[in-house]
This record gives C-alpha cells, sequence and structure tokens, in this order.
C-alpha cells in the first residue's frame, strides 16, 4: 500500500491510497472460494460449480465490493501509517482502472491542527476581591420584599410604582391596526416597559379615566414598520393599585422555607447563598480572563466541520431555551461563538495532555457537595450523581476545566482588584 498525502487549506488534507492488484485479486479468490461451497447452479451438485464460471459470472461484482470494502479498511490504515488525526468523516474519491490494473482512492478530509503552547508569561489577570456587607444584606432583603409584594387597589390618582389595570386602542393615522389594541392588561407605572411617554402619560389617572396619548415610537423600536412612528394610544383605566411590602419577620421567614420562622437563619442563609454567587461571579470573570489569555496566545487553525457541529449544537440549545418560540438566529454570532469554543476545546486538551493533568476526584466530590446543599436531601442528590458515571462526566469535565485555570493563574501575574458585590453581580458568566 502506497500513501501519498497533500496539504490543502488550513487543516485540510489529500491523502491518496495505492492498494496493491495482488492483495485485491487474493481476497476476490478467496470469496470466490467460499461462493462456490454454497452455490446451486443448474447442471452442477451444489458446491460443485467451477470457480471459473462463478468467476466468470460474479467477478465482477465481488471486485467491486472488494475494493470498497479494502477502501475503508486501507483509509484507517494509512491514517495511522502516516500519523495523521481526521475528523469528521472523509470525502472518497474513488479511482479504479481494472484494464490498467489500478485500485486506489483520494480521500479528502481535516485533521486536528499540531498545536505548541505559548509560553503565558508576563501577562495579568485581575482577580475581584470582596465581601458581602450588611448593607448588601439589606439591599437584598429589600428585593426579596419586592418580589413578594401583593397590590392594593386605591382610589387617589396613579403615581410611579402603582399597577394599573388597563385597555386601549392604538391607531396610525386615524386608523387602528392589528395587534394595536389590548384589553385588561397590567402594567407598573416607572418600569419603562412601554415606548416612553406611556407610562408617564398615566401618572394622575384614576380608576375609570380615559386618557388619549398622542406619542411615536423611538427610531430603536424593533419592529422596522413602527420604527420612529407617530401613534395614538386610547386608554381605559380599570384599576389603580398600590404595592403592600411585606415587613422582614417570622412569617417573611416561613415564606422562604423557614417552618419555625428564625429571622436569625433565614438572614444568615441569605447571605450565605449571596457568598456563593459572589464566588460564582469571581471564579467566572477570573475563567473568562485565563480563556482569553489562552485564545490570545494559541493561534489554532479550526477543522471547518467541528465549527460547523457546534454551530449545530448551539442552535440546538437556542431552541430549547426559547421553549418553542419563533428566536431568530444570527449565523455570524453564533459561528463566532463556535469557533471560539471549539478553539478553547483543542487548547485545554492541549494544556491538560501537555502538563499531565489529572481530574480532581476530590475537587469533583467537593462539587456535587457544593451542587447538593442546595437541595433538601443532600445526600440523596449526591447519590443520584455518584449512581451514574454519565451524569457525573459534566461535573468531571468543569473541574478539569478548572484545574486547568489553576494551571493558567501559575504561569500569570495575578492582581487582586476590590470590587463589590453589586459590581460583580453585573459581571458576565462564563462564556
Amino acid at each position: 500500500m502506497q500513501v501519498t498525502v497533500e496539504r490543502g487549506e488550513g487543516p485540510e488534507r489529500r491523502m491518496t491510497v495505492e492498494l496493491e492488484p495482488e492483495r485485491i485479486d487474493a481476497v476476490v479468490e478467496t470469496r470466490l472460494r467460499e461462493l462456490a461451497r454454497s452455490t446451486k447452479m443448474a447442471g452442477f451438485r451444489p458446491g460443485k460449480v467451477p470457480i471459473k464460471i462463478l468467476r466468470q459470472r460474479y467477478g465482477g461484482q465481488i471486485r467491486q465490493e472488494v475494493f470498497g470494502d479494502l477502501m475503508k479498511e486501507s483509509y484507517a490504515q494509512a491514517l495511522a501509517q502516516e500519523g495523521l488525526h481526521s475528523v469528521g468523516d472523509p470525502r472518497i474519491e474513488p479511482q479504479l482502472d481494472e484494464s490498467a490494473r489500478r485500485y486506489a482512492f483520494t480521500a479528502v478530509f481535516e485533521v486536528l491542527p499540531e498545536l505548541e503552547l505559548s509560553a503565558l508569561e508576563g501577562k495579568t489577570i485581575k482577580r475581584p476581591v470582596a465581601e458581602v456587607t450588611d448593607a448588601d444584606l439589606d439591599a437584598m432583603l429589600t428585593r426579596l420584599r419586592d418580589q413578594r409584594k401583593t397590590w392594593r387597589p386605591v382610589e387617589r390618582p396613579a403615581r410611579p410604582g402603582d399597577r394599573l389595570r388597563i385597555s386601549f386602542t392604538e391607531t396610525r393615522n386615524g386608523e387602528p391596526f392589528e395587534g394595536g389594541s389590548a384589553n385588561d392588561m397590567t402594567i407598573e407605572l416607572g418600569l419603562g416597559r412601554m415606548i416612553p411617554g406611556f407610562e408617564e402619560g398615566l401618572e394622575g389617572t384614576r380608576a375609570g379615566d380615559e386618557r388619549r396619548l398622542e406619542l411615536q415610537y423611538p427610531g430603536s423600536y424593533p419592529a422596522e414598520h413602527l420604527k420612529g412612528k407617530p401613534v395614538v394610544f386610547d386608554v381605559s383605566v380599570r384599576e389603580v393599585a398600590e404595592p403592600v411590602v411585606p415587613e422582614v419577620d417570622a412569617d417573611f421567614a416561613k415564606g422562604f422555607g423557614f417552618a419555625d420562622g428564625d429571622l436569625d437563619r433565614f438572614r444568615l442563609d441569605v447571605r450565605q447563598d449571596m457568598e456563593r454567587a459572589m464566588k460564582e461571579r469571581i471564579d467566572a470573570r477570573v475563567k473568562n480572563q485565563a480563556m482569553d489569555l489562552l485564545l490570545e496566545a494559541n493561534q489554532v487553525e479550526l477543522p471547518n466541520v467541528l465549527v460547523e457541529r457546534e454551530i449545530g449544537k448551539l442552535k440546538q440549545q437556542m431552541r430549547q431555551q426559547a421553549e418553542g418560540g419563533n428566536l431568530e438566529l444570527s449565523e455570524d454570532l453564533l459561528r463566532e461563538q463556535a469557533r471560539r469554543r471549539v478553539a478553547l476545546s483543542l487548547i485545554l486538551t492541549e494544556v491538560v495532555r501537555a502538563n499531565d493533568i489529572k481530574v480532581d476526584l476530590e475537587r469533583v466530590r467537593e462539587a456535587v457537595e457544593e451542587m447538593a446543599s442546595t437541595y433538601e436531601q443532600p445526600q440523596q442528590v449526591i447519590r443520584y450523581y455518584y449512581a451514574d458515571e454519565e451524569r457525573l462526566a459534566p461535573v468531571k469535565g468543569v473541574t478539569l476545566e478548572n484545574q486547568v485555570v489553576d494551571w493558567v493563574l501559575s504561569q500569570v501575574t495575578v492582581v487582586d482588584e476590590a470590587a463589590t458585590f453589586e459590581e460583580l453581580s453585573a459581571l458576565p458568566s462564563v462564556r
């Protein structure tokens, strides 16, 4: 078997494999003899049909089948012989010329890139340092109170923070249009969820009032046919209600699962949740920077087949998150995300291999226990993960990624940077 390999664009390779005619002949003869033992043909006893007759009748078909089988077998052998690691299925181009006794094929495929890691010395990562203060805890409790608020109808004029139940008709150039009306909907004044001027225009109204709002859609409005267009809303106010915010007392704590209403334990639990969330944000910020450094330092030729496969995964994930909704997907954005993921996967794999990093099973256990601690029966959750290796695999994968982050931190300068809980809450999660 003779093998020649040509480099294509980027990671593409064209590998031509020449098969020995004698090898084809030998396999064909073997199959003919096997066929002879079972073939029935008029004029001959079963199993006694001469090979010569079988060769004349079936030889061409068998030779084609043997060539196809040996192409598959020889492709894998040729990859191993040349030390190539292909990704995806190859495009096979047969080159069969029986008259010239030439049995060859060309396989076009992509290979995993050869990657030599670049040094990270001299690079810097900024690590946020913060703590949950009493003021942060009070602010969180205020948000929790707001989430549990109820509404009480009032007779006074509406003001910011009130909830209105309204119906309206929307017209343009004096004509109503499809989708331009609503009946018995609720809005909360001051949230800014309607177009500019709508919520402000209803301040001061009472239940039973009618009000006309002459407004204009902003130039940034998503619907192209409405951008910058004037519009008139005829609004009927059905009800004005004010918020009733609960106090942080025993009943409030009971609403969060503390049956005995113990406020001290409730506040401690909220603080611990905040600290856990803050740590996750700090880790995510550091991890983002570590991944960015690895990408900047190591340029990788990406096999198209891996990028397209990753785009497919991203589309599937986004469709699932949309829960059947009509989600417009930006192909350019997806491709950028996919390229980043594929590049990081290849780089992380090489970091693990080059530094002989093994997944730390103790850290895996800690990660599982940390997740389980948020459930009522943590031991049951831990058993659930450890009962099936497939359930544990994602945890091991994340743990190994975090060990790579630790390796990056050992190679660079880490600078602690003061931050607050609120600032960290606004940081993006890991990409």
